[in-house]
């Protein structure tokens, strides 16, 4: 099954994709691109790493969407990679329906809450400021309305008295490094 990752950060997500594939543990996934919206993304740097191909595609003038031709410039890019599975690990713009119909039921995201609690931006900080005792992280299908698509797997973390925002945030990336790469691995065998 071909992986294609899309992302605006670090690429630390897609890192731990990458050295599952490596270590044979991503099932019959394989990860064949990862796209940048920042033509500076750091994760573009895991191309060279890797040995798979990262380019940054031009995402048009918003900051929280595709513009159009943007996204059909992106439709079209992730298209050619004949995908059963796109993933969305730390891609920050929201997915509009041509796009969410183009791969239905191939688009997955890695949100940092146990939704549907915690939509939206910062939901690490938002766990942490409600003062919630049980946080962690959501792998689910992109559907039109945001972060509220089918769930298809989610890892708990606990909230201690002791915690900062960083050790948080610290804890449940590392719950989302272990659950999306076992999530793939499990859609990847599951594919027809």
């Amino acid at each position: 099954m071909n992986v294609v990752i899309l992302g605006s950060g670090r690429g630390s997500n897609a890192r731990r994709l990458l050295e599952a594939e490596r270590e044979g543990n991503l099932g019959k996934a394989r990860v064949v691109s990862v796209f940048s919206d920042r033509p500076d993304g750091p994760i573009l740097k895991l191309g060279d790493e890797f040995g798979v191909e990262a380019r940054y595609l031009d995402p048009g003038s918003y900051r929280t969407k595709l513009d159009g031709d943007a996204e059909k410039a992106y439709i079209k890019a992730i298209g050619t990679k004949d995908p059963g599975l796109v993933v969305l690990a730390g891609f920050m713009r929201v997915i509009k329906p041509p796009m969410i119909r183009a791969f239905e039921g191939k688009i997955i995201n890695l949100h940092p809450s146990l939704l549907p609690s915690f939509k939206g931006l910062e939901a690490i900080r938002q766990a942490y400021e409600y003062g919630v005792k049980i946080t962690g992280c959501t792998v689910h299908y992109v559907t039109e309305d945001v972060d509220s698509g089918p769930v298809i797997d989610q890892e708990a973390v606990r909230i201690e008295s002791d915690d900062t925002l960083e050790s948080l945030e610290d804890k449940v990336h590392a719950a989302e490094h272990r659950l999306l790469p076992e999530v793939v691995a499990r859609l990847s065998m599951n594919e027809a």
